[in-house]
Formats: C-alpha cells, structure tokens, sequence
C-alpha cells in the first residue's frame, strides 16, 4: 500500500509527535491571493510603508495566513478522516512571518477521548509551527473529531487536557520594534483607538459576502487542506461539502475591518469553536463583543480581547435559552489582538 488513507481515532495514542509534511516557503503570492479571497485590508498587512513606522523591517505576512499554512500541514496526519473540528486554545502568534519564511508543522497528541457510539472520538493535539530558523512563530491546541476504522478497536484510556480559558495578557508577544506612538489612523481607515472601546460593546460590522462554492475550494487547495468534507461530495450523507472552518475565520476577521480597523495584530487564539456548518450560497455577517482589555510594554500599543462571531443571523445573537448555540451562528472566536492607544 503507497497511498495514505489518513489516521483514524484508534491510530493514535497519547504523546506521539507527528511530523508533518510538506515545508512551504510563504511569499506575496500568498497575500496577494488572501487578499483577493478575503476583503483583508488591515493596514500593517497592506503596507511596508505603514509597517515601517509602526517599527517593523516590512508588512508581515497576515496573521491568518500563518495559521491556514501550519494548519493545513496538519490535516493528512490529524483530520484527513475528521468528522468536524471542535475547537481551539492555547494559541499564540509568537513572531511575524516574513515574505521568503518557510514554514513547517509538528503536533503532539495530548489528549483521546472515544465517543459513546464507539463510532468516532475525539483527538486534541498541541501543534507548532516553526520557520527556517527553527523559530516556533505559531502554536495553538485544536481538537477534532475522528472516525473510528475499526469499530471493534478498544476505547483508550480517557485523557482530556486541562486548557487555559484565555491565554494571560502577561504572557502575549509583542513583535520586537513594535511602536504604534506614529500610528497613522487616517491611512489605517478609521479614528478609534484602544481606549475608545468599552468591554461589553458589541460592533455590528454591518457587511455580508456570500460563499461561493469556487472561492471555497481554491482557498482551501491554497492551504493544502486535504480533508476530505471539503473536497468530496461523497463524503457526507447529504451529499454536500463542509466550508472550511478556516475560510470562515478569515472571512469575520476581514469584515471586522469595518469598526476594528486598528486591531491589526492578532497574538493569541484563546478559544474558538465552530458552531454550525457552513455551507456554499451561505451569507455570513459578523459582529465583536469586547471582553477585555490590557496595556502592554510596547510603546503606544494596547491589548484587546475580541469575541468575533461568524452568522447568518443578527448581531448580539448567540445562545438560544437552551444555553446551545443559535443555529444561524457559524463561528464563536476568542482572540487577543493589538491596538494603538
């Protein structure tokens, strides 16, 4: 057998290390092609000029792009044979990844939890990605959900990992040089500014985009995301293919430009969960709640915890009375980003 049928939940176990393939070495087509798949327009990723006077070498590469990159190096030895992807935490942008990077994953296996219909359980992994240099610039923790091949296959010993609710502002890192005293707000497209939003405000970010089946599977060839619900129609019993999770997150953080023009740098992923499939001919809207703030050492730079939710519904719609997600919400995310003050 030469081909990779993928792993299934039975094939791992608790603590090995998966090396992935194929490295990739990132350059501005990969922007270019963000930026065209996504309304990304976010000034310190659009810009050297910009970048320059906020204290960097250069624009960076969109946080985003690093994460579709490493993720998606993941997918033939973690989720090739996925039902879903649950969530995220534990995640940290921990440097910016330059044009020329080239970039590569590894996962740790540190949690296994079997579902009760003995059918399919659930994998975490820690993941890192490091850049040429050897460099961790991305580590998140996600997990997934996997078919079981062999149902008779005995259930593993329960291990599920106790996951920090939200990465500690203390320990969020800064880009080194990074200065927002020169911040030019009438380039970066809007007046506010860190201490112009309160917690507990939510932002309606107004704009929808619909998604179109082709859009879909070329951002997701782009990260050469091999999972199979994205490409098969086979795959699922309705016959119809899973937008990447992914291609969601990209598309709410690209319409929060629209009230959160000046959260430019993400630098942790403290939750995330995807609530409800997305499917083509879907229009998704987005809207942010506030949840917290924190100053930072970094000169002129704030820290903002953003909830952004992904919907096809209304803004500040979220739970029923259930306490269950709305079925029209798409994407609950839980990040920090930083800000100039």
């Amino acid at each position: 057998m030469k081909t990779n049928a993928g792993r299934f939940f039975e094939d791992y176990a608790l603590g090995d290390t998966i090396a992935h393939a194929v490295p990739r070495t990132i350059g501005g087509g990969e922007r270019a092609l963000y930026h065209a798949l996504y309304p990304a327009r976010h000034a310190l990723y659009s810009s050297d000029v910009f970048a320059q006077n906020c204290g960097l070498a250069q624009s960076p590469m969109d946080d985003l792009i690093a994460f579709h990159v490493a993720f998606g190096k993941t997918v033939p030895d973690v989720s090739l044979n996925a039902v879903a992807n649950l969530g995220y935490a534990e995640g940290r942008w921990l440097r910016p990844v330059w044009a020329g990077d080239t970039l590569r994953s590894h996962s740790k296996v540190i949690g296994l939890k079997q579902n009760s219909n003995g059918q399919s359980g659930v994998v975490y992994v820690r993941t890192q990605a490091q850049n040429q240099q050897g460099a961790v610039v991305l580590e998140y923790v996600r997990w997934v959900m996997v078919r079981k091949r062999n149902l008779d296959a005995p259930a593993p010993q329960t291990v599920v990992p106790d996951l920090a609710a939200v990465v500690a502002p203390q320990d969020l890192q800064l880009p080194e040089g990074l200065d927002f005293t020169r911040y030019d707000f009438a380039q970066a497209g809007e007046a506010h500014r860190w201490g112009d939003y309160a917690v507990g405000e939510v932002i309606d970010h107004v704009d929808g985009v619909t998604i179109e089946e082709a859009e879909h599977m070329l951002a997701t060839r782009l990260w050469q995301n091999t999972a199979k619900v994205h490409f098969d129609a086979t795959n699922r019993p309705d016959g119809r293919r899973l937008i990447y999770g992914g291609h969601v997150i990209s598309l709410a953080r690209a319409l929060s430009f629209n009230g959160l023009a000046n959260a430019q740098m993400l630098v942790a992923l403290n939750a995330g969960a995807h609530a409800n499939p997305c499917f083509a001919g879907d229009t998704v809207r987005a809207w942010s709640e506030v949840l917290a703030k924190a100053e930072t050492s970094a000169p002129g730079v704030g820290a903002i915890r953003l909830r952004l939710v992904a919907t096809k519904g209304a803004a500040g719609a979220l739970r029923g009375e259930d306490g269950k997600y709305l079925p029209e919400v798409l994407l609950d995310l839980d990040y920090w980003a930083l800000m100039p003050l």
